[in-house]
């Protein structure tokens, strides 16, 4: 299977949102999204990075259509206030591209009480699926795509210390906010199918790429691992491409996963990949949606 933006039919019309869109892989996905001919609505917590990106794009793209909005992942009031513009705004959405995200940083609350990653990463992004959903719901051929990580590999959703109520680990924390994105992306499609629904739910994983997601990696080790990474990482434009392929793939159905095909999934050409198996306990799945349907304060119907 052969992925190339070049070969995606004119888009015009339709209209996406990115999370994250100013930098890194939530950039190139609004890039790529754009050369498409397709509306993209830029979701940023910085309105002057959204403004500078965007420019940017423009100067690579001939008359892109897009808008900067605001959203704040570590407010779900923020989520709310964001949700409520678009289904005032707009009568349609077809892509929903869950792609912000952050990744070790030292232990931090979200204004909820949430451990910063499993807020961003997971919680803030599961809300906002939830409020807008309605919309992708009556759009045709909508899709929602969900940014894992190979992260996952290792993660393990921990009832007992889901937002570092006893003890704080930054990798393991990001390993089971990656975990619970993509048995979100999976358990959606699940619930998707037994109400007959035509959206269809996938995720992705970038693999391994320098993006600003790996800032808060201490500078002694960044430097002892460049050397490798010159091997083991490809290009954010190459990272973003299993994303875009999930979105834009013709033959793309509910449940997929994409990333890299090369270097046990850390680099190559897109395509479809496998979680592991824990990513499908659908007893746990389930767990973790009512949980955080309570958190977040909202319960997730899909009649």
């Amino acid at each position: 299977m052969t992925f190339k933006i070049s070969q995606i039919p004119d888009q015009n019309g339709r209209i996406a949102i990115v999370t994250g869109a100013n930098s890194g892989l939530g950039y190139e996905t609004t890039l790529g999204l754009a050369k498409t001919g397709m509306k993209v609505i830029m979701a940023c917590r910085s309105a002057e990075k959204g403004a500078l990106a965007k420019q940017s794009i423009e100067k690579e793209v001939e008359n892109p259509d897009l808008e900067v909005l605001t959203i704040d992942l570590n407010s779900l009031q923020s989520v709310r206030n964001f949700a409520e513009h678009i289904l005032d705004k707009y009568d349609r959405l077809d892509l929903l591209i869950n792609n912000a995200g952050i990744m070790i940083p030292p232990f931090s609350k979200t204004e909820d009480g949430f451990e910063s990653q499993m807020g961003v990463n997971y919680f803030s992004h599961f809300l906002l699926t939830n409020l807008l959903f309605p919309l992708v719901e009556k759009t045709p051929d909508s899709r929602i795509v969900s940014l894992s990580s190979i992260a996952h590999e290792k993660g393990k959703i921990d009832f007992e210390n889901l937002n570092a109520e006893q003890h704080y680990s930054r990798m393991k924390a990001y390993q089971q906010s990656k975990l619970a994105c993509l048995m979100f992306a999976i358990e959606l499609q699940h619930r998707i199918d037994r109400a007959g629904k035509k959206v269809i739910s996938l995720a992705a994983h970038p693999g391994v790429s320098g993006t600003n997601l790996g800032r808060f990696i201490p500078k002694f080790l960044y430097v002892l691992a460049w050397p490798f990474m010159i091997f083991m990482a490809h290009s954010p434009q190459k990272a973003a491409l299993p994303t875009l392929m999930a979105a834009l793939e013709p033959n793309a159905k509910g449940g997929e996963y994409y990333g890299p095909q090369g270097m046990r999934g850390m680099k190559g050409k897109p395509g479809i990949t496998q979680p592991e198996t824990h990513a499908f306990d659908e007893k746990v799945a389930q767990k973790l949606w009512t949980i955080s349907e309570d958190l977040t304060g909202k319960k997730f119907t899909i009649a």
